[in-house]
Parts: C-alpha cells; sequence; structure tokens
C-alpha cells in the first residue's frame, strides 16, 4: 500500500509518502510545499493544490492520511489550517484516494507510544520506523510522514479485523452448510 501523508500549514505543508507491504513500510520521498508568507492567501491554496495534485501524479498513492485540525489559541490560524486541510481533502477526493483523518494526539500515540509526546520523540521515531540515517527535514515532512506511519498501522489493523471477521462468517457458512447436508 502506497501512502500519501499531510501536515497541513498556510505557509508549509508537509508531505510524505511511503510504501508498505505487511509489517515493513519504507520511505518513498517526502518535502515540504512552501507558500511566501506576503503571498495572497489564495494564491497560497492555489500553490498547495497544484503541488500536491503534482506529487500525486508522480507517486499514485493508494491513500492520504491528513492530520486532523486542532483549535489554536488564535481563530484567524484556526480558519486558515482549515482551509489548507479543505484543499488537500479536495486534491485527494479529485485523483480518487481514500482520505482518512487523524487526530494529532492519535498520531503521537500511535508512532510513539503516548499522545502528549514531543515534536523531536515524532521525529526520533520516524527516523527510526523507516530505516533512515537522518531525521527527514524539515519538520513538516516528518510530521506528514508520521500521518503517513499511522495509517498504514491503522489500516493494517483494520484489514486484520475484517480477515477475521471474513474467516468466522466463512466458518459459520460452512457450519451451516455442513448440518444441512446430514
Amino acid at each position: 500500500m502506497r501512502i500519501l501523508g499531510i501536515d497541513p500549514g498556510s505557509e508549509t505543508t508537509g508531505w510524505g509518502v511511503i510504501d508498505g507491504d505487511g509489517p515493513r513500510y519504507s520511505l518513498v520521498e517526502c518535502g515540504a510545499i512552501r507558500a511566501a508568507s506576503g503571498q495572497k492567501f489564495p494564491a497560497r491554496l492555489l500553490k498547495i493544490s497544484n503541488a500536491l495534485e503534482e506529487i500525486i501524479q508522480r507517486h499514485n498513492p493508494q491513500a492520504c492520511a491528513i492530520e486532523d485540525g486542532f483549535l489554536a489559541t488564535n481563530v484567524k490560524v484556526t480558519l486558515k489550517l482549515g482551509q489548507v486541510r479543505g484543499v488537500a481533502m479536495l486534491v485527494a477526493e479529485r485523483a480518487a484516494l481514500e482520505v482518512h483523518e487523524y487526530s494529532p494526539r492519535l498520531v503521537k500515540q500511535t508512532v510513539v507510544g503516548h499522545g502528549n509526546a514531543e515534536k523531536f520523540q515524532v521525529q526520533q521515531m520516524v527516523k527510526t520506523l523507516l530505516s533512515l540515517k537522518n531525521v527527514p527535514e524539515p519538520h513538516d515532512a516528518a510530521d506528514a510522514l508520521a500521518v503517513a506511519i499511522c495509517h498504514f498501522h491503522h489500516a493494517c489493523f483494520a484489514q486484520r479485523i475484517l480477515a477475521a471477521q471474513a474467516g468466522t462468517k466463512l466458518t459459520s457458512a460452512n457450519l451451516t452448510r455442513r448440518r444441512a447436508s446430514r
């Protein structure tokens, strides 16, 4: 499974693509989309949209994991973050990707082991989990990779549950057929 992780930001949007097969995953590419703070906000949104479209076209992921918003102390910051998230979701949906949202706390809990982890702890675990020599730069890219890793773990868990349920249903159906044939 190839996953695009996105850490939305109005000036810097981190992104990272990982490939996973079974219990292992690896880095494909990561980076950040930077928009000049002096640029008009709609122009920044367009730049983010165009860059994400190009990344999706280049890497062809099956799913997109986006960090969910959080309530910042500044309402304007929260609203702008929501607009960036909306653009990212629209681009992913337009590309027919599965879109999944994860709270910052769940990402930290999944990657580090506790939801109150510090940013440097997340970065170090991303480095370790992807067997990298260095922490991915900029930190927005490392955060996006953490979101992708979070989705990978949760998607694999969901697949195991579905497989187990399918096995149970199959077994029940087989038992019913055996009883009927007696």
